[in-house]
């Protein structure tokens, strides 16, 4: 799997959890559980899509070019 997916995972599971957390500290309050199924599933599903979004605007031709450059530049620089 490639490194930017898997940093893309990464930040949906993140975004996941820190959901949950919320949810829970809330939810303590209220006397609930936790976070029903689909909850859950909604959280997952916003987070995913996220994920997606950003990578594809990190892939984009023009968002590609522009951060090897931003490398190419920082490699290059003289200290």
């Amino acid at each position: 799997m490639n490194k930017a997916v898997q940093a893309m995972q990464a930040v949906a599971v993140r975004a996941v959890r820190a959901v949950r957390v919320r949810v829970r500290l809330g939810a303590s309050a209220r006397g609930d559980a936790g976070m029903a199924t689909a909850e859950y599933a909604m959280g997952l599903v916003a987070a995913v899509a996220f994920a997606v979004v950003l990578y594809k605007v990190v892939t984009s031709g023009a968002v590609s070019a522009e951060l090897q450059s931003i490398v190419k530049r920082a490699l290059d620089a003289k200290v």
